[in-house]
């Protein structure tokens, strides 16, 4: 399992999509998961997070199911918080093989996301207070990763997607040197359906 960090903007869905198909893993975005639930659009509207015990618990179901049906993971922007982290690392750390954190700087993400123009990302202050959790949080989550000596790699974000792609899968490899890359996608449309559900 890889857990993939970044801002809002970064790339971790583009980026864990690429590396669910080279790798033949399960992308599990947790603001995809939230969305297709349908339940919670005003409160993401907002900038505001959900509550972590429903977050764990969506994540936790698609994790198990992902496992059962035999695929590694991508955690893409999951654990959010420290609660989060914490349950994660008392019930899961053993199966994590390390965090990746993409890089980009902020002036360009608000580009992006203003250019993406989804409905969350069409206010620069929803867009700044989504900024200012990540960098609270994740302050507090890579010490409960350090403390279980899970690596944790900063990749450089800005360029272009598949010269990105490539550092990320160097890091990887580095992480756990016994990954293997797929062959001629295999698996390729069962990973595709999988994406985000």
């Amino acid at each position: 399992m890889i857990i993939l960090f970044g801002l809002a903007g970064s790339g971790k869905g583009t980026q864990g999509k690429a590396l669910s198909e080279i790798f033949g893993w399960r992308w599990l975005s947790v603001g995809q998961v939230i969305r297709n639930t349908g339940d919670y659009a005003n409160t993401i509207d907002r900038g505001n997070l959900i509550p972590d015990s429903d977050v764990i618990d969506l994540m936790n179901r698609q994790i198990q199911k992902s496992e059962a049906e035999g695929f590694d993971v991508i955690l893409d922007g999951y654990p959010r918080t420290e609660e989060q982290a914490k349950w994660l690392m008392d019930n899961m750390s053993d199966k994590i093989d390390g965090a990746i954190i993409l890089e980009v700087p902020k002036e360009e993400l608000f580009e992006r996301l203003l250019l993406r123009g989804r409905d969350d990302d069409k206010e620069r202050s929803s867009i700044e207070r989504r900024f200012e959790i990540f960098e609270q949080n994740i302050c507090s989550i890579l010490p409960l990763l350090e403390a279980k000596n899970i690596p944790i790699k900063h990749v450089d974000g800005v360029g272009p997607v598949d010269e990105v792609t490539e550092r990320l899968i160097k890091v990887v490899k580095e992480i756990n040197p016994d990954v293997c890359e797929q062959e001629n996608d295999v698996n390729g449309e069962e990973i595709e359906k999988s994406y985000g559900e």
